[in-house]
């Protein structure tokens, strides 16, 4: 089955099959304005393209993929260093940009336009199922971003798990307005409702009021995008039209999840996965869907948690490890880096996620945090970032909380709160903490801060916090 197995075989002329804010595509004239890029590309190993939220990034990605060759997403918010080091690391043929973009400083692969009046009929050989379809780049906690490689199978397997997961179907209409450069934005966002056949509508930047007033059956955001919503009641209550709410990327905070449940009358859908790894766990829509929960793994997938020495811990919703993931949505390696790829993976050929997880009885996986910000080993206790963030959230006065180790001369490391809060005092909320979750796992330090360090997905930077 062709990657894009919708577009490919569809023959609807109806418009707006696609829309990006004011631009739209039906399914016959989208193909056709790919066909004329993949003619323009057909040859290349790997095309980059600057994935800003437009059809030109939509028809560039997809003229890439029809072609054959390795698509790179380029963030349009990379400084030089990070967009010449992408440039250079992934070794692209050519750099796909709409005709009227600036030009290009730097050192850049040759640029091709990416024109949306031009058409072609060309029907291009289906590639091999075993070869690239994206090269999407991810920052560590050090060095420079590596360069995932994902095969067509995988992102095949990814999207077709969700969508049974997700009972996803040409009958959707997906609303979203996520980055072009990401799992959740574009694989998800993009490539899913041109496998999958649903309509889709971009809505730009995510607003509450566009979400409002998109009309899809089917959402996606990240968390800050529906703590937005929620607090907008009106925009919410227009989501009760909906099928689905979908959240990924971080955990979705106990207090905006409730809000959305009582506003829209859909218990979001909270999912899992990496870069590496694409999605591998998900809620059911026809399943429980429990704040805190990501759901079970999708067809095709295994998950384990393991002990510090690699040794399985047990499924009882308490022991607590790093999540190990393997299966048909995984990565081929990091480009150009076999070093940081033996690294990732154990001897026994599972992933190493870094992310800290239980799983309970029904086998539904809680994502505690990273390994290496959000366990705390405090005094000879483990203690996960994550709980104590929930907790502190639920008081009246926090807007915002993150919560890190940092160290300590006799616990090894203290329980440390970042928190955006009004009216509210260190003490106040220490004591807050230890009278709803053990006394051992209450903040030590509160540091009261007018805003969180945040990456282009809404995802608390930690690495960061000790600059605000």
């Amino acid at each position: 089955m062709p990657l894009l197995n919708w577009l490919a075989k569809c023959t609807d002329e109806r418009p707006d099959a696609v829309r990006v804010g004011e631009h739209g595509l039906s399914w016959v004239e989208l193909r056709r304005a790919a066909a004329a890029v993949a003619d323009d590309v057909r040859g290349a190993s790997r095309v980059a393209v600057p994935a800003t939220a437009s059809l030109q990034t939509v028809v560039g990605v997809v003229g890439g993929l029809l072609a054959g060759a390795a698509v790179v997403p380029v963030p349009p918010d990379a400084g030089p260093r990070e967009r010449d080091h992408i440039l250079r690391d992934c070794d692209a043929d050519v750099l796909l940009a709409p005709p009227d973009a600036p030009a290009v400083e730097g050192p850049s692969p040759p640029v091709v336009p990416v024109d949306l009046v031009r058409r072609s009929d060309r029907r291009h050989p289906e590639p091999d199922p075993a070869g690239t379809a994206l090269i999407l780049y991810t920052s560590g906690t050090t060095g420079a971003p590596k360069g995932a490689v994902l095969s067509r199978r995988a992102v095949a397997a990814c999207l077709d798990g969700l969508a049974d997961a997700w009972a996803w179907t040409p009958d959707d209409l997906l609303a979203h307005g996520l980055p072009l450069f990401h799992v959740h934005g574009l694989v998800l966002g993009v490539l899913g409702p041109l496998r999958v056949g649903s309509r889709l509508r971009h809505v730009g930047r995510p607003h509450p009021e566009r979400y409002a007033a998109a009309g899809g059956s089917l959402y996606f955001g990240v968390p800050t995008v529906w703590s937005r919503v929620a607090a907008q009641p009106a925009a919410a209550r227009a989501l009760r039209g909906a099928r689905l709410l979908v959240s990924g990327s971080a955990a979705l905070p106990e207090p905006v999840f409730t809000a959305l449940t009582g506003l829209t009358g859909h218990r979001p859908v909270e999912r899992y996965g990496m870069t590496e790894t694409l999605i591998t766990v998900s809620a059911r829509a026809d399943g429980p869907r429990r704040r805190g929960t990501v759901g079970v793994p999708l067809p095709g997938v295994s998950t384990r948690v393991v002990d510090e020495r690699g040794t399985p811990l047990p499924a009882d919703g308490t022991a607590m490890g790093e999540l190990h993931v393997r299966g048909d949505t995984l990565f081929d390696g990091y480009l150009n880096r076999p070093d940081a790829d033996t690294a990732a993976r154990t001897d026994d050929g599972w992933f190493r996620t870094g992310d800290i997880a239980t799983v309970d009885p029904d086998g539904a996986h809680r994502i505690v945090g990273r390994a290496a910000t959000d366990l705390i080993k405090s005094g000879g206790y483990r203690i996960g970032a994550g709980e104590v963030e929930d907790t502190l959230l639920a008081h009246p006065g926090v807007r915002e909380a993150a919560v890190v180790g940092t160290p300590h001369p006799d616990l090894g490391q203290q329980v440390t709160a970042y928190v955006v809060g009004d009216g509210v005092a260190e003490a106040e909320l220490i004591d807050f903490v230890a009278r709803h979750l053990s006394a051992h796992k209450r903040p030590r330090q509160v540091r009261l801060v007018d805003a969180l360090p945040r990456n282009a997905m809404g995802k608390v930077q930690k690495n960061r916090l000790t600059e605000v």
